[in-house]
């Protein structure tokens, strides 16, 4: 008997434990890969692996995400061969993110193709099936806002806007769409029909993927929200003296004659974002004259370089261990996120012996990058689970720090601005009179909203939004509607087909979603009781949660696979996060940043100390800490 056919023999009985609809990639896998599908698989169908103690529940990670490395990343248009560029001409984060990858000079630059996790799905033949303005209207329209608690704050609202605005932004066609609002909806839509330019498609001349979309802005993790995606932008940001950045006297953002803001991405800004720049801004600005200080020699071009690595790492930093641990609030993320920057042996072993390996000591500071075969890109699919704008309430309330701080340094509301006040070119006026400390501290006292359905803020349909140079149209949108459009406009597939894409099990029922009646007889209406039909954001706002998750798991399975991939991918996070590189005083910068707080901490060194009671600043601040465990972190079982 040949070997093929024992190990047939031997897995043919496995087809009645697998999915249905696993069957075909599961014969095409390795041995190892099998091995891994079916105990990912198992812990699916039995939906425990958030209950099992964190080591366990980090294995269970680890197994799903090399699954997807392997299964989930696909390359859209040509990869360059034969060119090669040496990282040493290059030590720096060049200014349209170019030369990153030595084997692939255009890897993650300006212009380059979104990638895929999975195939696209056509269609063109159902754009409007159903009406996605009938679909904001039933399923996605806040009827009364829905706040998170404690847990998210509105610093972390605008936070994850401020990351956005650093990885992504799709080109853009001269062809206008039209939505009209179907009568049975038009009383309740703001807008009865709006316009909007089609999404650019261009060819990738690669026979399997024709055509994509194209990233205006660059998706490494290089600050670009501040500094820009091209050096037309990055002249505007710099004051070409001592490396710094331009900064108004009030510790904002410069506006220009017009009375635009210089700054990296000048697009959809609201105050919370505004204020995020500015702070950053700020950190650049302080590494500069730290470095200056350490390293006189130094010129203005070498301390922007510098001052630009150092602060984009803080930035992927923050993010990593503070900003994604209070998304998703569980200790086995925690030991995680951590693991991801320091290792499973953590912070005080990699300070003590260095670096000894990527999972000893995390993806920070490896030998050399790791891209898993496809050239790095963030993905069409990585677009869709970052929608959020649920997190957005309708009203800023701001808070009077000139009172004394009461229990849990809570502080009294002294108005509240609706948020169409604050976003586009009236948030940059209101946050002049605002001021950067009072917008900061109220931020950190506010609860965000939560992802879910009926939670989509109403002043968002009536938007102005602007141009790349961020001039306001003169059309109005309704943006719940055209998200729903733009799902579908990229190809991106609806909920049960992505959760097959990611080797998740599909829902077979509506229950299989969402506990709530009524919002079960809202979907069946709207999708003709057609579970395929479901759109992937409405089943991510509708999904059961895991408990201290703010996002479904369906979304979290690509934040699994493209967290690491943003730091890994990335040489200046890899084979050149060294001294070198950053200089020994840049790396003991970063090493010695933890979290916002610490940023906070750095540059207003009140503010935290006088108004904040919580661990971290993305948490409501006036909640309570987390009290001490005692339990180690890698032995604790979730209650």
């Amino acid at each position: 008997m040949s070997f093929v056919m024992l190990k047939n023999l031997l897995l043919s009985p496995l087809r009645k434990f697998i999915h249905k609809d696993f069957h075909e990639i599961f014969e095409k896998m390795t041995l190892i890969d099998k091995l891994f599908f079916l105990i990912v698989h198992f812990i699916d169908k039995h939906n425990f692996w958030h209950r099992l103690p964190v080591f366990f529940g980090l294995l269970y990670l680890g197994a799903r995400r090399t699954l997807h490395q392997q299964y989930n990343l696909i390359n859209v248009g040509r990869t360059p061969t034969g060119v090669r560029s040496n990282p040493a001409d290059y030590p720096y984060r060049t200014a349209d993110g170019k030369f990153n990858d030595p084997f692939n000079e255009g890897a993650g630059s300006q212009f380059s193709f979104f990638g895929r996790n999975m195939m696209p799905v056509d269609q063109d033949n159902k754009l409007k099936k159903p009406d996605p303005m009938v679909v904001a209207t039933k399923l996605l329209a806040r009827r009364k806002f829905i706040d998170t608690g404690k847990q998210f704050n509105m610093i972390a609202a605008s936070w994850i806007q401020f990351m956005v605005h650093d990885w992504i932004d799709h080109l853009e066609d001269t062809q206008q769409v039209e939505l009209r609002a179907p009568k049975e909806v038009a009383n309740e839509c703001p807008l009865k029909s709006f316009r909007f330019n089609k999404s650019k498609e261009t060819p990738t001349d690669f026979y399997e993927i024709k055509t994509g979309h194209l990233n205006s802005r660059t998706p490494w993790w290089d600050g670009s929200v501040i500094y820009g995606s091209n050096e037309d932008v990055l002249k505007k940001v710099r004051t070409f003296k001592d490396g710094k950045l331009k900064l108004s006297e009030n510790g904002l953002i410069q506006q220009d004659e017009n009375g635009k803001i210089i700054s990296g991405d000048v697009r959809n800004t609201w105050a919370g974002l505004l204020t995020l720049q500015a702070l950053f801004v700020q950190e650049h600005n302080a590494v500069c004259d730290t470095l200056k200080k350490e390293y006189p020699e130094l010129k203005d071009e070498e301390l922007y370089r510098h001052a630009r690595l150092v602060t984009s790492a803080v930035i992927a930093k923050v993010h990593t261990i503070d900003w994604t641990v209070q998304l998703l609030k569980t200790d086995t993320l925690l030991a995680g996120m951590r693991a991801n920057w320091y290792g499973l042996l953590g912070k005080k072993f990699k300070d003590t012996f260095g670096h000894v390996g990527s999972i000893l000591s995390g993806v920070v500071g490896m030998k050399k990058p790791e891209n898993h075969g496809v050239p790095y890109s963030l993905t069409e699919e990585f677009v869709c689970v970052y929608r959020m704008h649920q997190l957005l309430p309708d009203t800023l309330q701001l808070r009077n720090i000139d009172a004394t701080p009461g229990p849990n340094k809570s502080l009294p509301l002294t108005n509240e601005i609706p948020m169409e006040e604050v976003v586009g070119s009236k948030g940059k006026e209101n946050l002049s009179r605002i001021g950067f400390t009072k917008q900061m501290v109220s931020m950190g006292h506010q609860a965000s909203g939560a992802l879910e359905l009926w939670n989509y803020p109403v002043w968002m349909r009536d938007l102005i939004a602007q141009d790349v140079d961020g001039t306001d149209r003169p059309h109005h949108i309704d943006l719940a509607a055209l998200e729903i459009y733009r799902d579908r406009e990229r190809s991106v597939a609806r909920y049960n087909d992505f959760r097959r894409g990611m080797l998740q099990i599909p829902i077979s029922k509506w229950e299989d979603l969402t506990d709530d009646e009524e919002a079960i007889k809202t979907l069946r209406e709207v999708y003709d009781d057609d579970i395929e039909e479901l759109d992937l954001l409405v089943g991510l706002m509708a999904e059961k949660k895991i408990k201290g998750f703010a996002i479904s798991e369906t979304a979290f399975n690509i934040f699994l696979l493209m967290a690491i991939r943003r730091l890994e991918a990335d040489r200046f996070f890899t084979s050149n996060y060294n001294e070198e590189t950053y200089t020994k005083k840049g790396l003991e910068w970063v090493n010695t940043t933890e979290s916002l707080k610490d940023v906070l901490d750095r540059h207003y060194p009140e503010m935290t100390d006088k108004w904040m009671n919580s661990n971290s600043a993305f948490s409501v601040w006036d909640s309570s800490p987390e009290p001490h465990n005692p339990i180690p972190l890698y032995f604790r079982v979730p209650q």
